[in-house]
C-alpha cells in the first residue's frame, strides 16, 4: 500500500490541503469529498479499500476544514469550494491522462459532489453519494430560520452504531466541535436551491447510499432531490438501522464491497 501524502494548493480563499494515497499505475482515480466539520484524514479505511481496487485516491480538506486555511467551518460560497475541488482533480488528471474518475461524496461532501457533477460531469465516470446533504429542505439548513443557532455539541451516537467512531470523533482536534455559522448555513441553502434547479445526472452511473436511521441528514429529505436528479443508471443501497456515517458503520465492509462492485460494473 502507498504511503499517504499531504500537499497544498492555492485555493479560492487560501491554501487547501490535498490528501493523496498514491498509485503509480491506477486503474481509476477516486476523488473523496468529505463532510461538514470533519477532514479527509478520517477516510483512511475507505481510501485503502479503493486503493486495493487499483485506485489513486485523493481529495481536499475543504476551506476552513482540517489542515486547510480559512476560518473554521466558514463557507460563504459553495461554488468556490467546488472550484477548489476541480483544481485538485485537474492536478491528478494531468498526472494520469485518460484514466476514469469516480467521485465519492459524504454528507456535505455529497452536496459538493452533486454540484461538481452538475458543473463538470463530462469528466466523471461514476458518482457515489453517502447520506448526501441535499433536498428541497434539510434539517441542517433549516437552522437558518432560528433566531439563535444552537451551540450544542453533536450527539456522536448519531454518527454510527459503533461507539468507537464517536469517541474518536470527539477526540479529533481537526474536527470542528462548535456551532454552525450563519453564513455557512445561508450558503448551504443557496447551494441546495442551485442543485435542485440544475441539470440531472442523465446517463451518469450513480449509487446512493443512506442509513434509514440517519438522524442528521434525513433520508426522506435527501430523496426529494434524488428523485429530481436521478438518471438512467441509478442504484440505491438503503442500510437498515444505519446511522449517518455509512463508511464508519458496523457493516462498513458490506457497504464498501457494494461500492467496489458498483465501480467494477461501471468500469468493466
Amino acid at each position: 500500500m502507498s504511503e499517504q501524502k499531504i500537499s497544498f494548493i492555492k485555493g479560492s480563499q487560501g491554501d487547501i490541503a490535498v490528501h493523496d494515497w498514491g498509485h503509480e499505475r491506477p486503474r481509476f482515480l477516486a476523488l473523496l469529498v468529505h463532510g461538514y466539520g470533519e477532514h479527509l484524514g478520517r477516510y483512511q479505511y475507505v481510501a485503502r479499500m479503493l486503493e486495493a481496487q487499483g485506485a489513486r485516491v485523493f481529495g481536499p480538506d475543504h476551506l476552513g476544514h482540517g489542515l486547510s486555511q480559512g476560518e473554521r467551518v466558514l463557507i460563504e460560497d459553495y461554488d468556490a469550494v467546488v472550484d477548489d475541488v476541480h483544481c485538485v482533480v485537474e492536478h491528478f488528471k494531468v498526472l494520469h491522462p485518460g484514466i476514469p474518475l469516480v467521485v465519492i461524496g459524504h454528507s456535505m461532501g455529497g452536496m459538493i459532489a452533486t454540484r461538481y457533477v452538475q458543473r463538470y460531469g463530462d469528466d466523471v465516470r461514476a458518482l457515489v453519494l453517502s447520506g448526501p446533504l441535499i433536498g428541497e429542505r434539510t434539517q441542517i439548513s433549516d437552522l437558518l430560520g432560528l433566531p439563535k443557532i444552537p451551540d450544542e455539541p453533536l450527539d456522536t451516537a448519531t454518527l454510527s452504531r459503533d461507539p468507537a467512531v464517536g469517541v474518536a470523533y470527539q477526540a479529533d482536534p481537526l474536527v470542528w466541535h462548535g456551532p454552525f455559522k450563519r453564513p455557512t448555513l445561508h450558503a448551504m441553502q443557496q447551494m441546495l436551491t442551485k442543485i435542485n434547479d440544475g441539470p440531472g445526472f442523465g446517463a451518469l452511473p450513480t449509487l446512493w447510499i443512506h442509513g434509514d436511521d440517519d438522524r442528521l441528514v434525513l433520508m426522506a429529505q435527501s430523496q426529494t432531490t434524488i428523485n429530481l436528479l436521478k438518471g438512467s443508471d441509478f442504484e440505491v443501497m438503503i442500510n437498515p438501522g444505519g446511522r449517518h456515517e455509512s463508511f464508519n458503520e458496523t457493516n462498513k465492509d458490506q457497504i464498501l464491497r457494494r461500492i467496489g462492485d458498483f465501480i467494477k460494473r461501471v468500469l468493466g
